[in-house]
């Protein structure tokens, strides 16, 4: 089976083929802002995936117009996932979709209401999010129970419908007729269970448990958003392992609710490619899935993400993952799960910076002093690679790749006419 080549320097080149290497395709780009991340890593990136399917994660709307007519060229089928304006996109996600169990809705729940990176670092106590979890939960199962070609944005609906008092020592709610009736035919069904759990508390502490999913809920999901999830045609994470496809998705670099829901997405994309690979015959995905995550670091944690990416390789999934410092990761994962998430990286490409603590741990693996890392001259890079010897030299310089010329030219050519 043909694979793809990865390009992370000047004549650094190596095959992804996992057999010959013995080294998994995850890599961890590290490299402060304006470095070239993306004229260096994510475009040849994009130029030289040929043969494998891609989750690319772009901050520039460029990147997608650029880059969309080559992979059609190449038979892939093109997805346009944009969370900055929803309506230009081609494909919806809607996170219901995935839905298959019902630890999936836990999952879901889990994921939507911890979300905002903020929880992690918070020393409140963690049973008001799970309770919020638990409330969600049971919204979740109900659409699902009662609802033909149910999507989240029925969901959203009915938490917006929720209004509830205290009633002889209890809260009664708005809901309480609609789950009435799913308890009448099963009592001990999940979303009864879920529901019970909430319309026993306290007024007070139904108020604050309600409160603390209202604001999730309304950070995350904008009305574009919203209007993006009922749309028909979806994200089928499945198809990605069985066509070649490459599917482009949009954020911002300075909104922090998008990289919320972008990293619910990436939550179930992974678990979705996982459980897939696994009900195969021979655990692979039949064509391999990989993930570019530009800014990995800078909106919100991944759901389970350190136990992921330690079982991609077996699954045919690998990423890369770029971003600003070793630093930067810490805050967003803590210390013990970005040390799981850089050891799982069987390739890393440093590309200067400031950051001390990257720098001391540069200095370690290269054995030089920590000064000559910190004055690492511009647009020098260092390879390391499991059980190889580290490489130092030059950022690849795309300018002179004339497959990169070509594609260039006539993305010029298309913007000029559309100028006209």
């Amino acid at each position: 089976m043909a694979t793809d080549r990865m390009i992370l320097g000047e004549n650094v080149i190596y095959s992804t083929d996992c057999n010959v290497t013995g080294l998994n395709n995850n890599v961890l780009v590290c490299g402060s802002s304006g470095c070239g991340k993306t004229m260096s890593i994510s475009e040849p990136h994009l130029l030289e995936t040929q043969h494998s399917s891609l989750i690319a994660t772009v901050t520039k709307r460029r990147i997608v117009n650029k880059y969309k007519p080559v992979f059609e060229q190449r038979g892939y089928i093109v997805e346009d996932l944009n969370f900055i304006h929803p309506a230009e996109s081609n494909v919806a996600y809607d996170p219901l979709q995935y839905i298959s169990s019902y630890s999936d809705i836990t999952f879901l729940a889990e994921s939507i209401v911890k979300a905002n990176p903020r929880k992690d670092k918070s020393t409140a106590d963690p049973y008001w999010d799970e309770a919020a979890t638990s409330l969600l939960s049971a919204e979740i199962a109900y659409i699902l129970m009662t609802k033909d070609n149910a999507t989240f944005a029925d969901v959203l609906e009915l938490h917006d419908s929720i209004d509830f008092r205290e009633s002889g020592g209890q809260i009664a709610t708005s809901l309480d007729r609609k789950f009435d009736y799913l308890a009448e035919k099963d009592p001990s069904c999940f979303a009864v269970s879920c529901w019970k759990s909430f319309r026993q508390l306290p007024i007070k502490t139904a108020s604050c448990v309600f409160g603390t999913l209202n604001t999730t809920i309304d950070t995350i999901f904008s009305p574009e958003l919203r209007k993006m999830i009922a749309t028909e045609k979806k994200v089928d994470f499945e198809k990605m392992a069985t066509q070649k496809t490459v599917l482009f998705v949009s954020t911002s670099a300075v909104n922090p609710a998008l990289h919320c829901f972008i990293n619910i997405f990436y939550a179930q994309a992974f678990k979705t490619l996982f459980e897939y690979a696994e009900s195969l015959p021979d655990g692979k995905l039949p064509i391999p899935v990989h993930v570019l995550c530009d800014d990995f670091a800078t909106g919100s944690r991944i759901l389970n993400f350190p136990e992921y990416i330690s079982i991609f390789r077996e699954k045919q999934i690998s990423v890369t993952l770029l971003v600003q410092s070793e630093s930067q990761l810490e805050s967003m994962y803590g210390s013990e799960d970005a040390t799981t998430i850089i050891n799982n990286c069987d390739t890393y490409l440093y590309m200067g910076g400031m950051d001390l603590k990257t720098g001391r741990s540069i200095s370690e693996r290269l054995n030089t002093p920590l000064e000559d890392v910190l004055y690492m001259p511009i647009g020098q890079v260092c390879v390391f690679r499991r059980g190889q010897r580290p490489i130092i030299t030059s950022r690849y310089d795309i300018m002179k790749d004339e497959q990169y010329r070509q594609v260039t030219r006539a993305y010029e050519e298309r913007m000029k006419e559309r100028g006209r």
